[in-house]
């Protein structure tokens, strides 16, 4: 039996995805997020054909919180949801198609990529490329329905599948919200782009550096008297914690994700509590202001590149009272 591609997104919404969507392998293959760190299906394996995305959302009452460690457990939950969605629709299409599949990890580094938190594929991409939605000013991918509050994975398979369209028309506001911008505790989001060291001072506290800076001072501690007391440390425990649980290693900074308006989420849990940001001060306007300029004045910007547009979104941000 051979299955359509209605058919493979049906069970995956069967299975509990948010939203789904198919993209070619062949376009990925051709459109890698970054040409230098080529992060392609073909990479895996040049077998595959079509990828499927797979999107999970993020319960809004996470973001209502004043607890970073609810936002990350609830982080967890999600990324355990997806990856059971993910196998059962391989099986699924192991079963009933007659072609292989397997789940890509939710949450896996390619450590040689950027030295960063890059993967073997980059799930936000994908689900660009799947018709899913688009990347936002600080690089998130933002859903139609779900705004940035949701997580991306994927479906790798052999199956020849009809794949969806990409959007063209930017689901971020841009420039002239810039509601991440004025709220992003570390200065991090650049015009359709995100410093991501400065963002991972908060976005992963206890990660992986922070751990090699603990194992450190023990490994030199001058006895064992006092190597004890580097374990028995706030940080120390943190560093376990986020082991064991990966609560504070990385993506607990949800700033930029409870107050970004796109999504109907938004409106209905998340705009009473979070209209007012705090951390908008003048000079974060006036950089917000200033991209507007140079976005009007059709300045070149590394985010919106030739090559990059195509993830933003080339028709641009139309509001919804001019839109067909």
């Amino acid at each position: 039996m051979t299955l359509t591609a209605d058919e493979v997104k049906q069970r995956a919404r069967e299975l509990g995805a948010d939203a789904v969507g198919i993209a070619s392998a062949a376009v990925l293959n051709a459109h890698p997020p970054d040409p230098k760190f080529p992060q392609t299906p073909e990479r895996i394996s040049p077998e595959i054909q079509s990828v499927i995305a797979i999107v999970k959302r993020i319960p809004a009452g996470a973001f209502r919180t004043k607890r970073l460690e609810c936002v990350q457990y609830m982080d967890q939950l999600v990324l355990r949801e997806m990856d059971k969605v993910c196998m059962r629709v391989a099986q699924f299409i192991e079963e009933e198609g007659g072609a292989y599949a397997f789940p890509l990890a939710s949450q896996e580094t390619k450590w040689e990529f950027k030295r960063a938190s890059y993967g073997y594929l980059s799930g936000r991409h994908v689900a660009v490329e799947a018709g899913l939605g688009t990347l936002g000013l600080e690089v998130n991918f933002l859903s139609p329905e779900f705004g940035p509050r949701c997580y991306t994975t994927a479906v790798l398979t052999t199956a020849m599948l009809e794949p969806d369209q990409k959007l063209t028309r930017q689901v971020c506001i841009g420039e002239a919200c810039s509601r991440c911008l004025h709220s992003c505790p570390a200065n991090a989001v650049l015009q359709w782009g995100i410093d991501k060291r400065a963002c991972s001072q908060f976005a992963q506290e206890f990660g992986y550096s922070v751990m090699l800076g603990q194992l450190q001072k023990f490994v030199q501690a001058a006895d064992a008297e006092t190597q004890v007391n580097i374990l028995k440390t706030p940080s120390a425990y943190a560093v376990w914690q986020g082991l064991l649980r990966v609560v504070g290693a990385f993506g607990d900074c949800p700033r930029c994700l409870e107050v970004c308006p796109v999504g109907d989420d938004y409106v209905q849990w998340l705009a009473d509590e979070h209209r007012e940001i705090p951390e908008k001060t003048p000079e974060k306007v006036a950089i917000a202001k200033q991209m507007q300029v140079d976005r009007k004045a059709g300045k070149d910007l590394p985010g919106l590149s030739p090559w990059n547009i195509r993830w933003v979104g080339e028709e641009g941000y139309v509001p919804p009272r001019k839109r067909p």
